[in-house]
C-alpha cells in the first residue's frame, strides 16, 4: 500500500479562544507552535462537521439535489448532506437520518467513499461522503416537512455521463457534489472491470478528527463583544 497518506497532527497550543459565537459555528482564534515556527496564530471556523450522500439507482443514475445556497448567491446541485449537529449522533446514523429528510428514502446498502477536508486553511470541518443504493421510498405520511431553503429543492437523477460532463463543463461547482461524481464513477467502472472498489464499511474509523466542540474546550467570548447575545445555537 503507498504511503501517500495525510498525517494526524498535533502542534504545542499556547493560547485558544473563541472571539465571536455565531448561530451555528463559532471562530476560534489559536496560537501554537511548530518545529519550523513559533507563535503562529491561526483564525478558523470551529466546524460540527457534516456527511453527505452519493445515492446511486439500480441504472447507475446518481440523485441530484438543487438548493438556494445565499453565500454564493446560486442555486446548486448538491448531493443530499447536513451537519452533524446532533449531540453524540454517528455518523453514519445522521447519514440515515439526512438521506430521509432530504429525498426521502431509505437506503439498504451503504459504504463509505472518502473523508474530504474543505476548507482546512480556515476551518476545521471534514465531511464523511457515503454510497447508498438499493432504495425505498418513505411513506407520504413518514416523510419530513421541508421548510426554508429546503422547500424550494428541485430533484433529478442524472446518468453519469451527464454528471460528470456537467463536473468538467464548471456547470455543477459544489465541492462535495463534484467528488461524489467521480468517486460514483470510479466505482462503477472498477465494479464493471471486476476489480477491487476499495470502499470502506460504515464503522471505518474517520481519517482526520473534526475540530473539538468548544463547549467541550471551556471556551470563553463576551457575547456583547462577539455581538452574538442572543444568536440561537444550532
Amino acid at each position: 500500500m503507498s504511503d501517500l497518506q495525510d498525517e494526524a497532527y498535533t502542534p504545542t497550543i499556547t493560547a485558544s479562544e473563541v472571539v465571536y459565537h455565531g448561530a451555528v459555528w463559532n471562530i476560534r482564534r489559536e496560537t501554537f507552535d511548530l518545529p519550523e515556527a513559533t507563535g503562529l496564530v491561526r483564525d478558523m471556523m470551529a466546524h460540527t462537521g457534516a456527511v453527505a450522500i452519493a445515492c446511486v439507482d439500480e441504472q447507475g443514475r446518481i440523485l441530484l439535489i438543487q438548493q438556494y445556497r445565499h453565500p454564493v448567491r446560486a442555486r446548486l446541485w448538491e448531493v443530499p448532506a447536513g451537519l452533524l449537529d446532533v449531540p453524540g449522533e454517528d455518523p453514519f446514523a445522521a447519514a440515515q437520518r439526512e438521506l430521509a429528510e432530504e429525498a426521502d428514502l431509505r437506503a439498504a446498502r451503504w459504504e463509505v467513499l472518502t473523508d474530504s477536508c474543505l476548507t482546512p486553511g480556515g476551518s476545521s470541518e471534514s465531511i464523511r461522503l457515503y454510497l447508498a443504493r438499493d432504495f425505498e421510498l418513505i411513506a407520504d405520511e413518514d416523510r419530513h416537512e421541508r421548510s426554508e431553503e429546503e422547500a424550494g429543492f428541485n430533484f433529478r437523477w442524472a446518468s453519469l455521463d451527464e454528471a460528470l460532463d456537467a463536473v468538467s463543463a464548471g456547470e455543477i461547482t459544489n465541492s462535495i457534489a463534484q467528488l461524489a461524481i467521480l468517486q460514483v464513477d470510479r466505482i462503477l467502472r472498477a465494479e464493471a472491470a471486476g476489480k477491487p472498489t476499495r470502499t470502506r464499511s460504515v464503522d471505518a474509523p474517520r481519517r482526520l478528527v473534526d475540530g473539538r466542540g468548544d463547549e467541550a474546550a471551556g471556551a470563553t467570548a463576551d457575547p456583547a463583544a462577539t455581538g452574538a447575545s442572543d444568536r440561537p445555537r444550532a
